[in-house]
């Protein structure tokens, strides 16, 4: 009885072995239980063969061992094969990520290093396209020339603060005024006309000292001059001298068919050369100066010569002297011109006390016509005692305008204004004391005031 029950316990825990085993490897269900069965038949003969006589306690523990040593074997062969076929497919997961994480890297690698190339075969092209278009600009492109040179270093920032502090202009000195004959040149310390609300087109204030120009406004500019052109007529005349009390008839020559103006000096009259040569400066008569000409020996036209003569001895380039009385328009002359012609006539005593002259009242037709000529200048007419005049003379025509010259003492000066192309009749006059005014309220320049 004892014997069958321990044939029952050996074959169930055979079986449960058995049972274990196919458990723990399911990757073989039928060989691992046949193994099993037959290792337990096996042991269950053998264990009935030889232990008859053995006592039951030792089959029992024998048949254990035996039990135990088989289960571990089976269960080691099952967990080897098991750990062998985790390991295989561990392995192929492995290889299969080491060989797609390896197939990427590489495809990124030779992608990344086929995208350098490409760029930098393209960075290099495009590189080598750009030199070569703008080398060939550069060898298309003319060289500049000498005057844009200068250009370009003119406009250029750094240049040009770099000369602010390396070059240095020196201040032309001005030229001097060498009566009769003066090259002005415009002061430190002149004025913009337009300051002072100055009308005339053309004008030129100067020292006459030392020839500086203290306002100008197109002092180059040729112009008509009118009867400014008698300072000259007086001028050669008294530089011919001629016997200045012969007596000059006016005569039918003398009469204006240009302008065809009036004259109070009626044809026939008798007058010395002095009273003349007085009503054409004073006055400003066009009979008187006409017929100092004609009188003149050669006549009209070796006076005429004679006046241009006079003016390039003077200076007076850009002057041109077609008539005596300044009627004719093509007696042209510049402001800087007539500066040096009143700078040179001041220097006559006659054609200075003339031109100031008042007035005066002359006899006309042997005695039987007494006539009132006065200054043609209102400043000297009205002996205005803020006016110091040396010398004057006006002129009008409507080519020239109105026009006035005066060398005058102002603020202790002595001061030549030329004022030209004025379009009102009392516009030189305006000009003229706008000057004298702006001398008097300023203060002088020491170069200006050491007379």
């Amino acid at each position: 009885m004892r014997f069958v029950t321990l044939i029952f316990l050996l074959t169930i825990s055979t079986g449960s072995a058995a049972l274990t085993t196919a458990i723990a490897t399911p990757d073989q269900p039928t060989a691992e239980p046949t193994r099993a069965k037959n290792t337990a038949k096996t042991t269950a003969t053998a264990a009935h063969k030889s232990t008859p006589t053995v006592a039951p306690k030792t089959t029992a523990t024998a048949a254990r061992k035996t039990t135990a040593t088989a289960a571990s074997k089976t269960t080691a062969t099952a967990v080897r094969k098991t750990t062998a076929t985790a390991a295989s497919k561990t392995t192929a997961t492995a290889a299969r990520t080491t060989t797609a994480t390896a197939a990427r890297t590489t495809t990124a690698t030779a992608a990344s290093k086929t995208t350098a190339t490409a760029a930098s075969k393209t960075t290099a092209t495009a590189a080598s396209k750009t030199t070569a278009t703008a080398a060939h600009k550069v060898a298309s492109k003319p060289k500049p020339t000498a005057t844009v040179k200068k250009v370009a270093q003119k406009i250029t920032p750094k240049r040009r603060a770099r000369s602010r502090h390396t070059v240095t202009r020196k201040a032309s000195p001005p030229r001097q005024y060498a009566a009769p004959a003066v090259t002005p040149l415009l002061a430190a310390g002149a004025i913009d006309p337009r300051a002072l609300g100055m009308q005339s087109v053309a004008l030129l204030v100067l020292d006459q000292v030392n020839g500086t120009v203290l306002m100008s406004r197109n002092p180059d500019e040729q112009t008509s001059i009118a009867s400014i052109t008698k300072l000259m007529t007086a001028m050669v005349t008294l530089d011919a001298q001629l016997p200045m009390e012969q007596t000059i008839v006016i005569d039918d020559a003398d009469v204006d068919r240009l302008k065809r103006t009036t004259s109070r000096l009626v044809v026939g009259s008798r007058l010395s050369r002095r009273d003349i040569l007085r009503l054409a400066l004073m006055a400003s008569e066009n009979r008187a100066a006409a017929s100092l000409a004609r009188t003149y020996p050669g006549g009209l036209a070796a006076f005429i010569n004679a006046m241009n003569v006079k003016a390039k001895a003077l200076g007076m380039e850009h002057s041109h002297f077609a008539d005596p009385a300044g009627l004719n328009p093509r007696n042209l002359s510049t402001a800087t011109d007539l500066a040096l012609m009143v700078g040179a006539a001041s220097g006559y005593s006659l054609i200075r006390e003339y031109t100031t002259t008042t007035g005066q009242t002359v006899s006309l037709l042997g005695g039987r016509r007494q006539e009132v000529f006065r200054n043609t200048n209102r400043l000297v007419q009205s002996k205005n005692p803020e006016w110091h005049i040396e010398l004057s003379k006006t002129g009008y025509t409507v080519e020239a305008g109105r026009c006035l010259v005066m060398k005058a003492r102002v603020a202790d000066r002595s001061v030549i204004l030329v004022l030209l192309d004025g379009a009102g009749k009392l516009t030189p006059i305006g000009d003229a004391n706008r000057v004298r005014r702006w001398l008097e309220s300023r203060r002088p320049p020491r170069d200006l005031a050491e007379h």
